[in-house]
């Protein structure tokens, strides 16, 4: 039976063998950055490519064991021959389903960790504390999967949600699974600050960028401007009284990014830094690319509550995905984290299409 070949197998098994050369390559072995580049993307295709020589293997054992079965007359061999052709077949399928699942969405972003932001939309106090809500139950997951979060800056608000927070989370196939957390979340709910008990729609917006590593993205002292100032919120002790808040600004691109959750400027300064890398990197593939639109602005839309990608109807403990018509009575469970009904099904339909071409 021939190898069913996913389109991009043939390149990311070309791509490896000019990788194991690259490697060996004085001039690269030289350049420690680039050394660097290499020996990861080579790392992330080394489970395709064992994948891929297993399945070869298995092909050939079964190709050997049918030509016995052809010339064997009959008895014990025979017997034996076919019970071991058919436990063949099924290591062949059990390989063959391995190998699609690594070839179908695996990029080279699938295993970066992701810096997430949440910022209110339509909707007023009442998407401040949607957005709060949102991050709490994105805690909650990356607690159920072991993750690790990290709050990089905030924008509280006065009634206890966040004008906006902005977060990074590390740990295995991240962001392979929170991508599908980009764009406008809705909400159906009666707000507390509505005494009528009327319901109300608000909306909010996340964007979710692969977080690069520093041999990714190089950001020169020259094209950085750092500006220090005050931290600002709702009082507690460090606000307003050091100038620990810091402004990064890329002149290059005009990329502003401010971190000021921490007391200590040198905290706050590395945290904006992984920030703005994320968001160089993807102005970079922008470019790249040669998009006209920011990946951005095609993640979180206007904020307007019109552009959906998910809503969250309380009064009737729904949840629904408008991406795959899914839709689930589970409210309370999804917001305390479990989103992988969520996004199982996201990535099966993901498999699904690309399979089907």
């Amino acid at each position: 039976m021939p190898l069913p070949l996913h389109p991009h197998l043939e390149k990311k098994l070309k791509r490896y063998e000019e990788l194991e050369k690259l490697l060996t390559d004085p001039t690269v072995i030289q350049d420690t950055p680039r050394y660097q580049r290499v020996a990861k993307e080579l790392s992330s295709l080394s489970g395709v490519v064992k994948k891929h020589q297993d399945l070869q293997k298995i092909l050939g054992q079964i190709k050997d064991t049918e030509h016995l079965l052809r010339t064997e007359q009959g008895g014990e061999m025979k017997g034996i021959a076919e019970a071991e052709l058919e436990e063949l077949r099924h290591k062949r399928d059990a390989l063959t389903k391995d190998l699609e699942e690594l070839l179908i969405g695996e990029g080279a972003e699938t295993h970066k960790n992701v810096i997430v932001e949440i910022r209110a939309g339509t909707g007023g106090q009442e998407a401040g504390l949607f957005a709060a809500d949102i991050f709490r139950m994105y805690s909650k997951y990356t607690l159920h999967r072991g993750w690790r979060l990290e709050v990089m800056d905030s924008h509280p608000t006065e009634a206890g949600g966040f004008k906006e927070i902005i977060f990074s989370v590390e740990g295995e196939d991240v962001y392979k699974r929170f991508r599908f957390e980009a764009g406008i979340h809705r909400v159906q709910r009666v707000p507390v600050t509505e005494a009528s008990g009327r319901i109300h729609t608000s909306a909010i917006t996340v964007a979710v960028l692969p977080q690069p590593e520093e041999i990714e993205v190089e950001i020169k002292p020259n094209d950085l401007r750092v500006d220090v100032f005050r931290s600002s919120g709702h009082g507690g002790q460090g606000v307003n009284t050091t100038d620990s808040a810091v402004r990064l600004t890329h002149l290059p691109t005009g990329i502003v990014v401010t971190c000021q959750d921490e007391r200590s400027q040198l905290k706050n300064k590395n945290k904006a830094m992984k920030v703005l890398r994320a968001r160089v990197l993807e102005k970079i593939a922008q470019e790249a690319q040669g998009r006209v639109s920011s990946q951005r602005r095609q993640m979180v839309g206007s904020g307007d509550r019109s552009e959906k990608i998910r809503t969250y109807n309380f009064p009737d403990r729904r949840v629904t995905d408008h991406r795959i018509s899914l839709t689930l009575h589970r409210l309370e469970e999804i917001l305390e984290g479990d989103l992988d009904c969520l996004i199982d099904p996201l990535l099966q339909e993901e498999r699904r299409l690309a399979l089907n071409g």
